[in-house]
C-alpha cells in the first residue's frame, strides 16, 4: 500500500515515495543525496568539462608552445631523414636569441623557389648570425674571415659546400654580409639543399621555433 502523501501522520522531513517532493523516487533514503540519472549526468558533466578543459590547454600548448613536424625531403640529411618527426619549441626564442648551429622550422621564405610542390614550413641549420659575413674557400664555411667548425656535420659532408646558382647575391660565389634581424640558412645535405645560398636569408619573423627533439622513429629518439 502506497502511504497518502498528504497524509498528516507523515513524520516532518519524510517524503513518500513518488510524491511531488521525490518524483519518480530518486533521492537517497539517508542524507538526501541525487542517485540513479542525477548522478549520471553530474558524470558526464564533468566528463565533458575535463575533455574541453584537455583540448583547450593541448591547443594553447600547440600554438604558442610545441609543434610537431614530419621531414619530407632529404635537405637534412644524414642528420635528419625523410620521414622523422620533429617536435619544435616554439617559445625557446622568445626566452633567448637564435644561435649559430640551431636547427630551426620557418615559415616558407616569398621568394623560394627550388621546384617541387611548395610547403608552408622548411628546416635548416643557422649558419650565418646578423652582421656576419659569410664566405666559402675549399669547400669550407668562413665567418668573418675564420673558418667555421661545423662539428654538427659528418666528416663526408665537410669540405664540400659549394656556392649557389647565379644570379643571387647570397650564393656566396663572394662574401656575403648578412642583414639585421636576418639568418644565413644551409641544410646539412650541403650537395642536395636548396636553402639561403639559392634564396637568400630569412627574417627573425618567419622562424616557428627550435628543433629540440626527434620524437620518431622510437628507435632514433634523439636531443638536439
Amino acid at each position: 500500500m502506497t502511504p497518502d502523501s498528504n497524509d498528516p501522520t507523515l513524520l516532518a522531513g519524510e517524503r513518500a515515495p513518488g510524491s511531488d517532493e521525490d518524483p519518480g523516487g530518486i533521492w537517497g533514503e539517508e542524507g538526501g543525496g541525487p542517485t540513479g540519472p542525477i548522478r549520471r549526468v553530474h558524470w558526464l558533466r564533468e566528463v565533458v568539462v575535463v575533455v574541453v578543459v584537455a583540448l583547450g590547454v593541448a591547443l594553447l600548448l600547440h600554438t604558442f608552445v610545441v609543434q610537431t613536424f614530419f621531414i619530407p625531403s632529404g635537405s637534412m640529411e644524414p642528420t635528419l631523414q625523410v620521414g622523422d618527426r620533429i617536435l619544435v619549441n616554439k617559445l625557446s626564442y622568445h626566452l633567448h636569441g637564435v644561435d649559430r648551429g640551431d636547427i630551426v622550422v620557418f615559415a616558407r621564405p616569398p621568394q623560394e623557389n627550388c621546384g617541387g610542390p611548395p610547403v608552408d614550413d622548411l628546416v635548416k641549420r643557422v649558419i650565418g648570425l646578423p652582421g656576419d659575413t659569410i664566405s666559402l674557400s675549399g669547400g669550407y664555411v668562413y665567418i668573418d674571415g675564420k673558418r667555421l667548425d661545423e662539428t654538427w656535420l659528418p666528416r663526408s659532408e665537410q669540405g664540400i659546400t659549394s656556392q649557389g646558382p647565379g644570379g643571387n647575391g647570397s650564393n656566396l660565389a663572394h662574401p656575403y654580409r648578412v642583414p639585421a634581424n636576418d639568418y644565413f640558412v644551409m641544410g646539412d645535405n650541403r650537395q642536395d639543399s636548396c636553402d639561403s645560398r639559392y634564396w637568400g636569408p630569412i627574417s627573425r619573423s618567419l622562424i616557428v621555433g627550435k628543433v629540440e627533439l626527434r620524437v620518431w622513429p622510437l628507435t632514433s629518439i634523439h636531443l638536439f
